[in-house]
């Protein structure tokens, strides 16, 4: 199963974006997916539900920093190429969705009663979420 489906499957189950996202990687860079999917859950719903920057970038910013992060070891290239990549992903992902932000890229704030109705009437975790989760999904597999 690619990562991709990995992904879609677990947001379409009880994962959050950022968990979805992260836990379809952590495994081939060395982090068990029960430990991937608990430090991911506050990153969802842009970062504690906060609606900052989208879970599903969130998750993969995570990625990104397992496969190429810089550990204890000091290493400062690895540093620079984990960023390098970051932007990479970012400039992807702005392109087809144009912000990173998650209030910008759905349009309502899901912390009022009239912004989640907003939400759950017009189908977002289907038209929009879903669409986020899948192409930073697909993003990651082109980039790592």
């Amino acid at each position: 199963m690619s990562g991709i489906d990995k992904a879609i499957s677990s947001f379409r189950g009880d994962f959050n974006c950022a968990q979805s996202i992260l836990s379809s990687y952590a495994t081939q860079y060395g982090l068990d997916r029960d430990t991937a999917l608990r430090l991911a859950t506050g990153f969802g719903g842009g970062m504690g539900r906060l609606q900052n920057t989208c879970g599903a970038v969130s998750g993969a910013f995570m990625a990104i920093s397992l496969k190429y992060g810089m550990g204890i070891n000091g290493d400062k290239e690895a540093r620079e190429k984990t960023y390098q990549v970051i932007r990479e992903f970012s400039n992807r992902f702005q392109e087809i969705h144009r912000s990173l932000i998650c209030r910008e890229l759905l349009g309502c704030d899901i912390n009022t009663p009239e912004g989640k109705d907003f939400y759950d009437r017009n189908d977002f975790f289907e038209k929009k979420c879903f669409q986020y989760v899948k192409d930073s999904a697909k993003i990651l597999e082109q980039i790592l």
